[in-house]
């Protein structure tokens, strides 16, 4: 939020729970799709789907200018992060319920704060060491590594995303001290359509027409996810919108539930319980002690 800005909690709440609802959306729509096209294709699709109505709003926003004025390395590895991050989530959604792979994800805020000390020199007191390793226990309660949860391919693929993702956020806490939002978000979308499209061209399979609506909604859900998440981090200081992330994952068990009958295990409920709490409770210290967050630092998968 910037400096001086008129803060409004109450409405800057309400976006931030509307893009959760819009990102966890756009999340189903990718996996009703999953099991018909490689998780690289289904990544081309997502950034494709949504590239023209985020051109629209960058337009709109008069912000067109501040696209070519970028440092491309950054970016270019973003990309390439990006498409570790949505292939491999994609990868998970397609064997496991979408609530099971929202809480692995949710893991990533924890690692980003991790990745800050080698990457950014970032100093992490003790307690939030803590929350972090409480954290990561939390994923190993969900993951199960017994043989009788899911701790299988598509679980560690999902974490490998989640990691992929919280190095991606590394790189744009660098970025947004030279660059727009609008450019981070518009050029994450080109690169991921490029670098995934450079691998789905192997195994490309031809768009089914009963898919086209889903890609449409998976499209819209997405670049409108954006401009919510943008207008909550606006209206709100991070610090108080963020634990809001956490929310997403009543919108992913209301869309298992009506969608695909599924519903979490009593041991994901209890992996997700300590990976939230130690989330809330790392946001709580870095507010303490005057951390700041970004709005493309947020769990939320990006768009």
């Amino acid at each position: 939020m910037s400096p001086g800005a008129e803060t409004k909690p109450r409405a800057a709440a309400a976006w931030m729970l509307l893009a959760g609802l819009l990102f966890a959306g756009m999340d189903a729509g990718m996996k009703w799709i999953s099991g018909d096209y490689s998780p690289f294709q289904v990544a081309v699709l997502r950034s494709v789907s949504a590239l023209p109505l985020v051109a629209l709003w960058i337009v709109l926003r008069g912000k067109a200018g501040t696209l070519l004025r970028v440092h491309w390395p950054l970016h270019l590895l973003r990309g390439v992060l990006g498409v570790g991050m949505m292939a491999g989530f994609v990868y998970g959604l397609a064997r496991m319920p979408l609530s099971t792979a929202y809480t692995i994800v949710f893991v990533a805020p924890l690692l980003v704060t991790a990745l800050a000390v080698p990457f950014l020199g970032e100093k992490v007191g003790p307690r939030r060491w803590i929350a972090i390793v409480v954290g990561l226990l939390g994923v190993i309660v969900v993951l199960r590594p017994t043989g009788e949860g899911v701790a299988t391919l598509a679980g560690l693929v999902v974490l490998l995303a989640a990691l992929c993702y919280s190095i991606a956020a590394i790189t744009v806490r660098k970025l947004a001290l030279r660059d727009s939002p609008e450019a981070m978000v518009f050029w994450f979308l080109v690169l991921l359509a490029v670098f995934a499209g450079a691998v789905a061209a192997f195994d490309w399979r031809p768009v089914q027409p009963g898919h086209l609506g889903v890609i449409a909604i998976v499209g819209l859900t997405g670049a409108l996810g954006q401009v919510a998440l943008t207008h909550a981090f606006r209206l709100g200081e991070a610090s108080q919108i963020a634990p809001l992330e956490y929310a997403a994952l009543v919108w992913v068990v209301l869309l298992d539930l009506a969608l695909w009958q599924a519903l979490p295990d009593r041991m994901t409920w209890l992996g997700a319980a300590i990976i939230i709490a130690s989330g809330l409770y790392l946001i709580r210290r870095e507010r303490a002690v005057g951390v700041p967050r970004d709005p493309d630092g947020a769990q939320t998968p990006p768009p």
